[in-house]
């Protein structure tokens, strides 16, 4: 059964990325120190700047190779494994990537964490586990599970591979289902992929599929503080919540929205379809009644989210 004390340093893979920065960020501000291990494919040192030094140390390392990393988790008390590929489409063009950054560093950090005696491991797992549900909102007891990309079939392996070291080993786990995550530390997804269209042709929108696909998006630092809620008030051996809003926005509305924000001129063009790309989910809506039961929603909804997150990513280019 893990020992380690419960007010140990935290560890955090992925500690450099969107998400991970400001989990990192909040930690330090709660008092806690915090190991992050990152090896910097997607993430940026520069985020993690302001908080080296005050809490918050880095080691670039990568998660295969445990024995560039495996000492920090000495002594430590939790675990917030973060760390994966980001992008559904790169791990469609190489299937490798999802089954190495994915399932095979999870299962790196669980054995690192059992060796150490880590008592409680939270998991960034995604909605994409559900597939192509056929209930909306869609409960965490929905089932069968049936991802379509092989990047929602690593976020399931892991998950599995967490319920089983839970069951063998003692481990508290956490997993947390996220709807889409936006903020303006993104480097990928719908929102990122608009704006750089627009930077590189102003005239021109081309949108991947026929725009009626729609799903909920939740603010990065809301998506922080729901996972530290949940971390303060649920200690089952197994935890598990959908983190997201009550609402939905279709590509159709982004890309308006977006084009707008650029100025209003471009036109925007479909390719068809009902999903944008191979793996891609055109309807997702998570249902978040458990949480909320819990004590916890969020404060703005998909559209307020994604009208200030458009903001900030055309403020950048100002």
């Amino acid at each position: 059964m893990p020992s380690a004390a419960s007010d140990g340093p935290v560890v955090v893979t992925g500690g450099a990325g969107a998400i991970g920065h400001v989990l990192v960020g909040s930690l330090v501000e709660g008092g806690r120190p915090v190991r992050v291990i990152d090896n910097l494919s997607s993430g940026r040192r520069e985020a993690l700047r302001a908080l080296e030094g005050r809490g918050a140390t880095l080691r670039v390392a990568d998660l295969l190779a445990p024995e560039a990393w495996r000492s920090e988790l000495r002594g430590a008390s939790e675990v917030w494994h973060l760390a994966a590929n980001p992008d559904i489409r790169k791990g469609t063009a190489d299937p490798r990537t999802d089954l190495e950054q994915g399932t095979m560093a999870t299962f790196q950090v669980l054995e690192a964490a059992r060796q150490a005696d880590v008592p409680r491991i939270f998991f960034a797992s995604s909605s994409v586990v559900y597939g192509r549900p056929s209930l909306f909102p869609t409960p965490e007891e929905y089932g069968p599970l049936l991802p379509e990309s092989l990047y929602g079939a690593s976020k399931l392996a892991s998950e599995a591979l967490l319920t089983a070291y839970s069951a063998c080993y003692g481990l508290t786990v956490y997993l947390y289902r996220f709807a889409n995550i936006i903020g303006p530390g993104m480097t990928h997804g719908v929102l990122y992929d608009f704006d750089q269209k627009l930077r590189r042709d102003p005239a021109r929108l081309e949108v991947l599929g026929d725009g009626r696909q729609a799903k909920s998006y939740l603010r990065t630092e809301a998506c922080v503080e729901a996972m530290r809620f949940v971390a303060a008030h649920a200690a089952q051996p197994v935890n598990l919540y959908n983190l997201g809003t009550e609402d939905q926005v279709s590509v159709k509305e982004l890309a308006e929205r977006m084009v707008a924000a650029h100025g209003g001129t471009a036109r925007i063009e479909y390719t068809g379809g009902e999903r944008g790309w191979p793996g891609d989910v055109p309807k997702q809506l998570l249902s978040i009644a458990k949480l909320r039961a819990l004590g916890w929603s969020a404060s703005v909804t998909s559209g307020e989210a994604v009208d200030r997150t458009i903001r900030e990513l055309v403020g950048r280019r100002a």
